[in-house]
C-alpha cells in the first residue's frame, strides 16, 4: 500500500460504533497531532452536558487551532469542522458493524467517554438504525461541497488497520 497522505486539522465522522476514537487515537499516535473526542466535550462524568452555546464555544477554540484531530459525529457541528479541515475520514460502515462496535464497548473504560457504559444505550441504537437515512447524505453532501480536502472513505474495519499501518 503506498503510505498515506494526511494533514494536520483532520475530522473523523461516521456512525456511532464505527470506531472513531479507536482510529483517531491510533492517528493521534503516528503524528502527534493533539486529539479531541466530541464526547468528551459535551459530556459530563455524571452523564449530563454542557450547554450548546458553551460547545460551540469549546468547538470553535479547538477549530482556530493549527493542528488537531477531531472524532465525533456530532452531525449539527459538520459544516463547521469540514470547513476548518484539511482532511475527511469517514467510516462509512454498515449497521450490522457499528451495531457490533457499540456492544462490544460495552463494560470498558474509554479515553473518549467520562464514564463506562453498563449496557448498549438505546438511544444510540436508534442513531446506528437512522443514520444512513438521516446522517450520511450530509456527509456525502460537504465532502462534494468540500472537493480540496483529503478524503478517505472506509468501509470496512480491515481497511482502516491497513491504512493506519502504512502511516
Amino acid at each position: 500500500m503506498e503510505r498515506p497522505i494526511i494533514g494536520s486539522r483532520i475530522i473523523i465522522v461516521g456512525c456511532p460504533g464505527s470506531g472513531k476514537s479507536t482510529l483517531a487515537r491510533a492517528l493521534q499516535g503516528r503524528t502527534g497531532l493533539p486529539l479531541y473526542h466530541l464526547d468528551n466535550v459535551w459530556w459530563r462524568p455524571d452523564r449530563t452536558h454542557i450547554t450548546r452555546e458553551a460547545f460551540d464555544a469549546r468547538l470553535q477554540s479547538i477549530l482556530e487551532g493549527e493542528e488537531w484531530i477531531i472524532d465525533g459525529d456530532y452531525s449539527r457541528t459538520y459544516e463547521p469542522r469540514f470547513r476548518a479541515c484539511d482532511t475527511v475520514i469517514f467510516l462509512d460502515f454498515s449497521e450490522e458493524e457499528c451495531m457490533n462496535g457499540i456492544r462490544e464497548r460495552v463494560g470498558k473504560n474509554r479515553t473518549d467517554m467520562p464514564w463506562t457504559e453498563d449496557r448498549p444505550d438505546p438511544e444510540l441504537a436508534a442513531l446506528v438504525m437512522n443514520y444512513r437515512r438521516d446522517r450520511r447524505p450530509d456527509v456525502y453532501r460537504l465532502i462534494e461541497k468540500y472537493p480540496d480536502r483529503r478524503l478517505n472513505i472506509f468501509q470496512m474495519r480491515e481497511q482502516v488497520q491497513e491504512w493506519i499501518s502504512a502511516l
